[in-house]
């Protein structure tokens, strides 16, 4: 069995800590991810610090195959990703002539255009990420992949990389939807767990039509454990007084 091959996000932006911007990348990068072979394993938001940044970086890029950044590469003050990814590696923040030459395409005032030149820099070595939007690219540098915080953005540049990252056993899912509150399920659910310790079971709660009940999801790389989980799942619900619902699988 191929080993899985694991990312981490890092979504940098006191913006989104203080509550100011909603973050929707790490969903999408999630998703997308996992449909390609990629899990992530840890995400984490981290407000527009150098010291953090660098530390951040230089942490998780150890522990994972991927860390995926978002947010701080624009024009402004406190767009300061770039610098500390240079920094985290050692290397020089020098200018890129694609992204300067692309950003030179759309005329403005000199003063203007000198603040955009500065989406332009790139640590030394780094790889650009194409940016299908038309914008200024993102870049990579190793195993580190950095993207802008705009989700229309982030999302046109994770595309270019479809089909450019190595990827592992594809996680996939079956849930099964019943009326009962989680602590009527949670004793046979964690037997079931215990005896299927390669997949991941969880039970989600939820509150419809004047009733409590639970979603239970089962996540595992193999079809048959996952069939044969959910079928112990189903039968418990039953043996609990209720009729299970199954909602289907998803990769």
């Amino acid at each position: 069995m191929s080993h899985p091959v694991t990312a981490c996000v890092l979504i940098i932006g006191n913006e989104i800590l203080s509550g100011r911007t909603k973050d929707v990348n790490l969903n999408h990068l999630a998703v997308t991810l996992g449909g390609w072979g990629v899990r992530i394993t840890e995400a984490r938001v981290i407000p527009d610090i150098e010291e953090v940044i660098v530390n951040a970086v230089n942490e998780t890029r150890q522990q994972f195959d991927y860390v995926f950044t978002t947010g701080g590469i624009g024009p402004t003050h406190d767009d300061i990703t770039a610098q500390c990814i240079a920094t985290a590696f050692g290397v020089q923040l020098v200018q890129s002539e694609a992204i300067a030459e692309r950003i030179r395409q759309r005329p403005a005032p000199d003063d203007v255009m000198a603040n955009r030149l500065l989406m332009a820099r790139v640590p030394e070595g780094a790889e650009l990420i194409d940016n299908p939007t038309g914008g200024p690219q993102g870049f990579a540098i190793e195993n580190v992949y950095v993207m802008a915080g705009i989700p229309m953005v982030m999302q046109a540049m994770l595309s270019s990389l479809d089909g450019k990252l190595k990827t592992g056993p594809i996680v996939k899912s079956r849930s099964i939807r019943a009326f009962l509150g989680e602590s009527q399920i949670a004793g046979p659910l964690g037997a079931i767990q215990n005896q299927h310790p390669d997949l991941d079971i969880g039970s989600y709660p939820f509150y419809r039509d004047d009733r409590y009940g639970t979603v239970l999801v089962v996540r595992g790389t193999e079809d048959a454990d996952i069939e044969k989980a959910a079928g112990a799942i189903m039968d418990a619900v039953v043996a609990r007084g209720e009729t299970p619902e199954d909602l289907g699988s998803n990769a």
